[in-house]
């Protein structure tokens, strides 16, 4: 296959019923040749292609990591980039397919968990920062804290204080991604924050177990609230 066979494969592969049972084809592809394919599938209309590319990219990059980890590091570093104001560009779904390759690869969440983290993080004063202050690029960036914290918690617990902070946020997105994030690092010292957030009937649309859904910030605050006296999974999975 060209190219742009490869890539309206790969955009078939993640809108296909049976996408899942289909991942081992692209696995089977050198991960160099689909990634153009994935990146241009965060792009897609679909919303449910947009996440199974995310899926995706995490099996793919996180294999690249293991064989050749500077090819994988190439990919991370363009989605860096893509989230640089000089890019010229929106790095649309750039946070949560780092996070979903930080996820499959310990090697990835060693070398780039502590940028993840600065993309929430508003510097004080004058200090360089990654903040994203656009809203909708943030709260990417607070589901791949959340989903790292399901596997990866040592990587995501360094952000407490901005996961706390963001269960006042105006955007409810962020307000239920930050809960649910609170809820799988058990942390207790955010039960004032999220017990302000039960009754709060804002909707969102959250990703998980490869499945979207909608459902409230007071939902997944309650969630949370009722794991803070349990202990984390012992062998939770990637």
């Amino acid at each position: 296959m060209n190219r742009r066979q490869r890539k309206t494969w790969v955009l078939e592969l993640l809108a296909h019923p049976q996408w899942e049972a289909r991942l081992d084809e692209l696995l089977a592809v050198p991960g160099e040749h689909v990634v153009g394919g994935l990146f241009g599938a965060l792009l897609h209309p679909d919303p449910l292609v947009r996440w199974h590319a995310v899926t995706a990219f995490g099996l793919v990059v996180a294999a690249m990591a293991e064989a050749a980890p500077e090819s994988a590091r190439v990919v991370m570093r363009r989605f860096l980039w893509s989230l640089n104001d000089e890019s010229g560009g929106i790095g649309w779904g750039a946070p949560e397919a780092m996070a979903e390759i930080m996820a499959q690869s310990p090697r990835m969440a060693n070398e780039y968990a502590k940028i993840l983290r600065a993309y929430i993080h508003e510097a004080a004063n004058d200090c360089p920062d990654c903040f994203l202050e656009y809203a909708p690029l943030r709260r990417g960036a607070f589901w791949g804290l959340g989903r790292l914290a399901e596997v990866r918690p040592e990587h995501v617990v360094d952000a407490a204080p901005d996961i706390i902070a963001a269960l006042h946020e105006p955007d409810a997105g962020i307000r239920g991604l930050a809960a649910w994030t609170a809820g799988s690092l058990r942390l207790v010292e955010a039960a004032p924050g999220l017990r302000a957030c039960v009754h709060d009937p804002a909707s969102l649309e959250i990703y998980r177990q490869r499945t979207l859904s909608t459902t409230t910030v007071g939902a997944l605050a309650a969630e949370a609230l009722a794991t803070l006296g349990k202990p984390a999974p012992s062998h939770p999975q990637p």
